[in-house]
């Protein structure tokens, strides 16, 4: 396959731009994710006596370690963590996300064994490293913004690379050994890069979910297009007929039970006089067997049942894509993202390495493009897509653009 060589510089040299920028900043989130990855291993001896209690007796009804929870909580509980074991602290949610907290209550002798916030702890840190650089809103968008190149970085570094001539095939495995020093560490960055290059992809498409542009972009879509969760999916727009009192939390429980629902069981209280009780599963794993019951909390009856398949379908796609950028899919995907950290900082490494060895004194070695080279409309239309797809990729693009134009300009002026 023989390439276009002026076209393969111009890739090249935007290539060569992109990385010179981001490579910092990729070296630090494929290391911060590499860490964090190790959050369950690390907590598990920290929360160990706040979630695990000795057995003395009978437990005390599930309807009064509520009552307990909701004396003894700063925010009111919103859903509690079935439990499977004799020897787990019942477990009390109050908030979402990154307000969540929850709130351990001794089901033998009703104490308080402790409190564990989403928002405090040594990997709470490194996930606002990795997540916005520490850097609140606006390091949330630059870490989108070298996101977005890297996904230039992937198209345009395949191109780049691609071997051909001699190389054969032996050229997408062995670094060439014997070509130097820069040219060893150039094939290590390009090889790695290669295979890392599609994984590298849905990694990055289970982070753009969280950014502040194209994942408020990427819920719209879902909004318009009705492929987000069903309105009805927590509870929302779900009534109870009022009779009498509410059901206690111990005959939902009962009732969750018997559904036998695989993974993690979370019951999410009413939310006023007319709300319900909602009986939800996470399963990582497998997804598709994750269901909701929406129960009458006075009578007790089955409003809806909701299966995985009632959930849109860029929903259920951006759900996998999260979980597998955050290794959930079980020990082997674990591993999995464990290893493309490593490899990634090789290749950034290599990178870095092949750049210093090439850099001459006095000059930042950007590849040069013929002057009489010029884009084709595919091109530009590939351009323009990802400037739209990824906006923050398309600003910073113009305003590359137009900084190259007013030098130009300003050249051209007579002094």
């Amino acid at each position: 396959m023989k390439k276009n060589q002026k076209l393969n510089q111009w890739l090249w040299k935007w290539h060569f731009i992109a990385g010179l920028v981001s490579l910092p900043f990729i070296l630090l989130l494929s290391i911060t994710g590499g860490i964090y990855l190790f959050k369950a291993d690390y907590e598990a001896p920290i929360q160990k006596p706040i979630k695990e209690v000795e057995v003395i007796g009978e437990p005390l009804p599930y309807q009064r370690q509520w009552e307990i929870a909701r004396v003894n909580a700063k925010k009111a509980p919103n859903s509690m963590v079935l439990p499977t074991t004799k020897t787990q602290a019942t477990e009390f949610v109050s908030g979402r996300f990154g307000e969540k907290s929850s709130l351990y209550v001794n089901p033998y002798t009703g104490s308080i064994s402790g409190v564990i916030a989403s928002n405090e702890g040594l990997m709470y840190k490194i996930r606002k490293l990795h997540g916005e650089l520490l850097l609140g809103s606006w390091g949330t968008k630059i870490v989108e913004l070298i996101a977005s190149w890297m996904v230039v970085l992937i198209i345009t570094g395949l191109f780049v690379w691609w071997p051909i001539g001699k190389l054969g095939m032996r050229g997408f495995f062995v670094p060439r050994i014997k070509a130097g020093k820069r040219i060893f560490f150039r094939d290590m960055h390009a090889i790695t890069g290669f295979w890392l290059s599609g994984l590298l992809l849905l990694v990055l498409g289970g982070a753009f979910p969280w950014t502040d542009v194209v994942g408020e972009n990427f819920k719209w879509v879902q909004k318009v297009t009705h492929t987000g969760y069903p309105s009805t999916w927590h509870g929302i727009g779900l009534n109870s007929k009022k009779a009498g009192t509410s059901q206690s939390l111990d005959n939902i429980v009962a009732m969750a039970e018997e559904l036998q629902l695989p993974g993690e069981v979370s019951i999410s209280f009413p939310k006023g006089p007319s709300g319900v009780f909602s009986v939800s599963n996470t399963l990582y794993k497998n997804q598709s067997a994750q269901e909701n019951h929406h129960f009458d909390q006075y009578s007790g009856t089955l409003i809806l049942k909701q299966e995985w398949q009632d959930v849109g379908v860029l929903m259920r796609g951006r759900m996998w894509l999260m979980a597998f950028h955050q290794g959930q899919f079980g020990r082997w995907n674990w591993i999995l993202m464990f290893l493309i950290s490593i490899f990634l900082v090789i290749s950034s490494v290599s990178a870095i390495v092949s750049y210093i060895l090439r850099k001459k004194k006095g000059n930042w070695g950007i590849p040069k493009v013929p002057k009489n080279f010029k884009v084709s409309y595919v091109m530009v239309g590939l351009i323009l897509f990802l400037g739209i797809i990824f906006p923050l990729f398309g600003v910073s693009l113009f305003l590359i653009w137009a900084t190259t134009l007013f030098k130009r300009q300003k050249m051209k002026m007579p002094s």
